[in-house]
Formats: C-alpha cells, sequence, structure tokens
C-alpha cells in the first residue's frame, strides 16, 4: 500500500440546520446494533468506521486488517460497524457513534445534510453510473419507464436508486406521485420483487448482478445519462478537524485497495463472493461496473450533489433546500 499523503487542513464551513428526520426510522433499520451509541464522545485513539455490505473498498481492508496496520505508526485502534443501508449510517456518524463512513450512494449525504448532520467529504468513487438500475421480472410485460405509471415499484428511500428513479421518471414527463412507491429493504425488495408483490425495482450492486444471474431479471433502464452514480465518502466534521493525519491514511489506503481491484478482477471477485456469500461470477459482474478509482471531492462532484439535494426538494421528498457547499471538504495535499 502507498504512503499516505501529507493531510492538509480542512476548513469548517457554518452547517445550515433544519428539523430533524426521525432518529429512530433511521438508526434502528441498522443490521448491527451499536454499543457506542450510548457514548457520544469521539474518542481520538480509535477510529470507529460504519460500512454496509456494498463497501466493497472498505471490507477489503477490513478483511486484510490493512488499515490496522497503517494507522498503528499513529496509535489509532480501528472499530467495524456494519449497516444494512446509509441512512443509518451517516445518522450514527452525525450522533458520534462511528468517525467515518464507507462509500455511501449520492443521495444519501443530501438526506442527512437536511437532518442537521454535520459531516465532512473526503473521498468519491468516480461514476458507475451502470452499476444500478430499474429492473423487472423477466417475464414482466413492461418494456419502458413510461409504463412504470400506476406500478408499484421498490426502492430504498434516500438510497441512489431513489434519485435514479426520480430522474427516470422525469425523462418521460412523470413524477414520484404517478407511481406506488414501496419503499424496501433490498432483502424484502427483492423477495417482493420475485413474488411479484411490485412490478419494478430499483437497485445497486451486487444485489442487481445477484437478482440479474439468479432470477433472470431485466434492465429497464440503467444509470447511464441519468445519475453518474459516484459514490460519497464522509466523515463526522469534529473528527475530521481533530485527525486530519487518520483521513490522509485512509484516503491512501482506499486508492490502493481501488487500484488492486481493477488490477485484479478475477482474484477480487474470488475473494469478495467468500466475504459476502456471493457466487464469483456474480461478484465479478458486479465489480466490473463499479470504478473503484477513488478520488478526492471536486467541484463537480459537489455540483452534483446539489443537483440531487435540489431534485428531492422540489419533489418535497427532503423538507428545505440544502447548501452542499456549506458541508467542510477535506482534501489531500497531493494525489496521483
Amino acid at each position: 500500500m502507498t504512503q499516505p499523503p501529507r493531510p492538509h487542513p480542512i476548513t469548517p464551513r457554518q452547517n445550515a440546520w433544519a428539523p430533524r428526520l426521525s432518529r429512530r426510522q433511521l438508526v434502528l433499520t441498522s443490521l448491527t446494533a451499536l454499543p457506542a451509541f450510548n457514548s457520544l464522545a469521539a474518542d481520538p485513539e480509535r477510529l470507529r468506521i460504519g460500512y454496509q455490505k456494498s463497501s466493497t473498498l472498505m471490507i477489503f481492508l477490513k478483511s486484510r486488517g490493512l488499515l490496522e496496520k497503517a494507522l498503528a505508526p499513529l496509535q489509532v485502534n480501528v472499530q467495524w460497524h456494519e449497516f444494512n443501508s446509509g441512512l443509518p449510517l451517516l445518522e450514527a456518524l452525525n450522533v458520534g457513534a462511528i468517525d467515518a463512513s464507507a462509500d455511501v450512494a449520492d443521495a444519501v449525504p443530501p438526506f442527512a445534510l437536511a437532518a442537521g448532520a454535520r459531516l465532512t467529504y473526503y473521498a468519491i468513487e468516480t461514476p458507475s453510473p451502470q452499476a444500478q438500475a430499474i429492473v423487472v421480472r423477466k417475464d414482466s410485460p413492461l418494456t419502458s419507464v413510461a409504463q412504470l405509471k400506476g406500478q408499484k415499484v421498490a426502492f430504498a428511500k434516500g438510497a441512489g436508486a431513489h434519485y435514479l428513479l426520480l430522474e427516470a421518471l422525469a425523462q418521460q414527463g412523470l413524477s414520484i406521485k404517478d407511481i406506488e412507491p414501496a419503499y424496501l429493504s433490498p432483502a424484502d425488495a427483492r423477495a417482493a420483487f420475485e413474488n411479484g408483490s411490485v412490478a419494478a425495482w430499483v437497485i445497486w450492486d451486487p444485489f442487481l448482478a445477484a437478482v440479474q444471474r439468479q432470477s433472470g431479471a431485466r434492465i429497464l433502464q440503467d444509470g447511464a445519462k441519468l445519475s453518474s452514480y459516484r459514490r460519497f465518502y464522509l466523515a463526522a466534521t469534529p473528527y475530521a478537524q481533530r485527525r486530519p493525519d487518520v483521513l490522509a491514511a485512509l484516503y491512501a489506503q482506499l486508492q490502493a485497495a481501488g487500484d488492486w481491484i481493477k488490477k485484479n478482477p478475477s482474484q477480487a471477485a474470488e475473494w469478495h463472493a467468500q466475504v459476502i456469500g456471493l457466487d464469483t461470477a456474480t461478484v465479478e459482474a458486479a465489480n466490473q461496473r463499479r470504478s473503484y478509482r477513488v478520488q478526492p471531492v471536486d467541484a463537480e462532484a459537489l455540483a452534483e450533489q446539489q443537483r440531487i439535494a435540489d431534485a428531492f426538494s422540489q419533489a418535497h421528498i427532503i423538507p428545505r433546500r440544502v447548501q452542499v457547499n456549506e458541508s467542510p471538504v477535506w482534501q489531500p495535499s497531493a494525489t496521483r
């Protein structure tokens, strides 16, 4: 792994606050209860990381102990906490239960910011628009997004899939009011999809690759020309201000992990399949659609965050307009 770049201090900006989304709704959906939730004081000698099953790069570092080795010279221990979706992960980040998040879909940060979260952007994965899609069953009569009008569609609220659906409907002159939303976790959505309770499902990899290969699901529309699907890495702003050296080490490890996975696709898929319990071919298909290229957060990425936030506020899905540029952005002093 490469040596971490020398950190560049972040400059905090004033955060805009709004009435908070239900913390119970956001947090209690996590698969893993956090014992640290009862203690909100951050510990400078430990890095608590939240991740999901789709967090390939973080899972890679976790499974091989690479981050622990990189942070040993800084005398920082690592603790790992798994979540089943991005919204409770970022809420845990906001209330001080964890210090940094693995990647979350591009639609997730605007939801958290609308709830008043104090978050710092520290990295992105470059666009992977085909890594999420609207799918229908192989025997479905639906052949276009326009035909979703009046249909029941499953997706995770606040996920990148949510934004993809908004954009796909808008392209056809429709809105979220023209369908019947079914806000479901990936596991519940797949069950509903396969038993015919919903007409379509909006989902991301590796769940997308799994339902394609195992059930023959057919893609109605992917993110191409609709949603670039960058994945964002965030940290609690107080932690980012106090430990930019830790973020620098984490950033370097994520870059190196992404490089290794793209340069070794078969070996990476074999490793990842064992970790998440899917077959190797499915994981390799999913990995081909993800860029895994970790880069600094740039103006283009933040501009897209603003477009996503505006789309949600205009649709009255979040309670107010979010100003993304009020959130701090950590930048490494040098990148490859």
